[in-house]
């Protein structure tokens, strides 16, 4: 972990190590364990897979119910089998409700009274943001754009669409996220890779393992930055401006390789997918080699540990939980399948100083696995309500938690 973390050899073995939790849900009477000083509620349960949130500006919360679409490519061959098997055991093997609900907390309480369907009909959506009156919405194969207006509880039409996104029959990584820039001009959208390490070939990684940017009004594009094998959480760095975003690195090199990591996004830099990671450390799986890729490989900003699946991300907005949380950012991890010690299942808090990483993460939300290891739940995406707190998509608890600061007297 770390700004600057040692990496060990890679290893490898004929069968990569598998050890998920499986999903279970949260028995009656449990809910996740907080770092002291804090308390934890639900703002939400019996969802349906909740991954991502939008808090908007009247407090209103959307809820992505999502899981992966259909890959009739995605599970052939016996590694295919095996990681359909590995993500039903791990709770990701259920249809998706392909909806977006709405959660209101008209009295204030930190429970949602109002439930309803803000949006339904969707392909495994996940990312949202809203600019003035228009919503716009990440499916895996497209962004779409809808009219919005403060207060409603559900959107009326399909929606137009923006921009098609990579997809197809094999779609590794099928999660895409956006995120506005200040001004409202681009959105700024994630696409997986395609692959673990381009075994598809890297015809199937065109315009993948990178960030687009979008023009908001006409859907012109271009690649923002390259080499990012599964981008997922986004974030504006509130001291710097800077984007930041959080990265799902390859498998399959060993239980401590490769560390996920937290980093600004360089307008136009190579990170290193599928060549090298962590900079310039080559990947030798990989071929034929590219040693000029290799050359202008970036190295990441801070290593958050091996496997660990980042995916949630959203920066403080002040002291509002405690003193030692008021500068950096939280990231929703989701949890190793190819570790043995499991890591993730957690969220972390790293701590930020003149608008970069200072310090190792701080636990603040744990106790999503079982003493006998299986998952009572799964963070996924975190937001910051207009109080405050924190928010966390458990898809695996089917739970949007609230984490505030114990009242003071």
């Amino acid at each position: 972990m770390g700004q600057s973390p040692v990496l060990p050899r890679p290893t490898s073995t004929l069968l990569p190590t598998v050890h998920i939790a499986p999903a279970q849900g949260w028995p009656a009477g449990t809910q996740p364990q907080s770092l002291p000083g804090l308390q934890v509620t639900a703002l939400a349960t019996g969802l349906d897979h909740p991954r991502w949130l939008l808090v908007l500006p009247n407090g209103d919360v959307l809820v992505a119910e999502s899981n992966a679409p259909p890959k009739p490519q995605g599970s052939q061959g016996i590694k295919g089998r095996v990681m359909q098997w590995v993500m039903k055991r791990a709770g990701a093997g259920v249809p998706s409700a392909n909806r977006i609900t709405l959660l209101r907390d008209a009295d204030g309480d930190g429970v949602a009274e109002i439930r309803t369907p803000f949006a339904a009909g969707l392909h495994s959506p996940f990312g949202m943001a809203l600019v003035g009156n228009d919503l716009y919405v990440a499916n895996t194969d497209a962004v779409l754009r809808f009219a919005y207006v403060a207060g409603q509880a559900s959107l009326s039409g399909p929606g137009t669409k923006l921009i098609d996104l990579p997809a197809g029959p094999i779609n590794h990584h099928w999660t895409r996220n956006l995120i506005a820039s200040a001004d409202g001009s681009k959105l700024y959208v994630t696409v997986g890779s395609n692959s673990n390490v381009a075994e598809n070939g890297m015809a199937a990684e065109a315009g993948r393992a990178a960030i687009w940017e979008v023009d908001r009004l006409t859907g012109a594009h271009r690649v923002f930055a390259s080499g990012l094998r599964n981008p997922n959480g986004l974030g504006w760095q509130p001291d710097s401006g800077v984007l930041w975003t959080v990265v799902n690195e390859r498998d399959e090199l060993g239980n401590d390789l490769v560390p996920d990591y937290l980093t600004a996004v360089r307008d136009g830099a190579f990170y290193g997918w599928p060549y090298s990671y962590f900079g310039q450390n080559v990947d030798a799986r990989v071929q034929p080699p590219r040693p000029d890729l290799v050359a202008q490989a970036v190295a990441p900003d801070y290593a958050l540990g091996s496997h660990v699946a980042p995916l949630g991300l959203a920066f403080a907005t002040g002291p509002a939980l405690l003193p030692a949380l008021a500068h950096g950012a939280y990231v929703g991890e989701h949890g190793s399948w190819n570790r043995k010690p499991r890591s993730g299942y957690k969220v972390v808090f790293v701590p930020f100083a003149n608008g970069r990483p200072a310090g190792l993460p701080l636990d603040v939300l744990t106790g999503f696995v079982s003493p006998e290891g299986k998952a009572w739940g799964r963070p996924v995406g975190v937001a910051i309500d207009p109080r405050g707190a924190l928010l966390v998509a458990d898809d695996v608890g089917n739970t949007v938690w609230r984490v505030t600061g114990t009242p003071r007297p």
